[in-house]
């Protein structure tokens, strides 16, 4: 029997993610153990929700669900970027899985009708001279 969630093209994404994620979640340990429960939690979330919200019976109900799984995708890549810049995982790792979550993110933001753009403009953080960001580079190491 296949429940109508697994045809989804955007579930199945989720639980490759999802299984990449506890491969991942193998090799870490120590400092990285609050990283790596939260990808675990993030990345069942995803399925979890596309499956819960393609279940509901109005519109309202199951945007709200893929909106829930949408945002864990981008808690994932969030996570992913903590790992790399801590160093459990590689960069070229990194990128070949935020490939796949870009294409849940798109696939999601489809099917949950509402367009999603970043609105903000570099200017609204103000501009730094090459020395001023040379010298917050610097302090930065110093961390």
């Amino acid at each position: 029997m296949v429940f109508s969630h697994e045809k989804l093209d955007v579930y199945r994404a989720a639980i490759q993610y999802t299984s990449w994620s506890f491969l991942i979640g193998k090799r870490l340990s120590g400092l990285h153990r609050h990283a790596r429960d939260q990808l675990l939690r993030a990345s069942q979330s995803m399925p979890l929700n596309i499956a819960e919200g393609n279940g509901k019976a109005t519109e309202a109900d199951r945007r709200h669900f893929f909106e829930i799984a949408r945002g864990s995708a981008l808690e994932c890549a969030a996570i992913q970027d903590v790992l790399a810049a801590c160093g459990a995982i590689g960069m070229e790792e990194n990128c070949r899985a935020k490939e796949l979550l870009d294409r849940i993110v798109a696939m999601l933001t489809k099917i949950g009708g509402r367009g999603y753009a970043v609105k903000e403009e570099a200017e609204h953080y103000g501009r730094f001279s090459e020395s001023e960001s040379v010298s917050q580079s610097q302090s930065l190491s110093a961390i």
